[in-house]
């Protein structure tokens, strides 16, 4: 069990790392060009690259690891991801959306299972 924690926090990162690339495509004008230029984006490319991957690595996942238990971990993408958006970019984060990251812990404790008393 331990090695499908181990992909579930790789592919976590690879959807972080391709949410980064996808803003760094939107930064550096991707999709403001034509369609062709655009998919010669290297960021783009990079984006939809990792993706490919990610999705390997979950279709792997879900063989030893229930869809009820790994699904609501997905969620930390929603936390990961504003985050690096601050690191990385200088984004601001309001106090609602810190709240909301929190309620997104909250849940991802509930759901998923983590030390959670309501997990079977």
């Amino acid at each position: 069990m331990i090695m499908a924690y181990l992909k579930l926090a790789g592919f976590l990162l690879m959807i972080v790392a391709g949410q980064i690339c996808f803003k760094k495509a939107a930064l550096s004008g991707a999709g403001l060009d034509s369609i062709f230029q655009s998919f010669l984006n290297k960021w783009l490319l990079g984006a939809f690259a990792i993706y490919g991957v990610a999705t390997f690595i979950w279709v792997t996942l879900l063989r030893t690891m229930p869809l009820s238990t790994a699904y609501p971990f997905i969620a930390l993408g929603f936390i990961l991801v504003p985050l690096a958006g601050v690191f990385l970019f200088g984004e601001h984060l309001s106090v609602t959306q810190w709240v909301g990251t929190g309620m997104i812990v909250l849940g991802i404790i509930l759901a998923g299972g983590v030390g959670s008393p309501f997990n079977g």
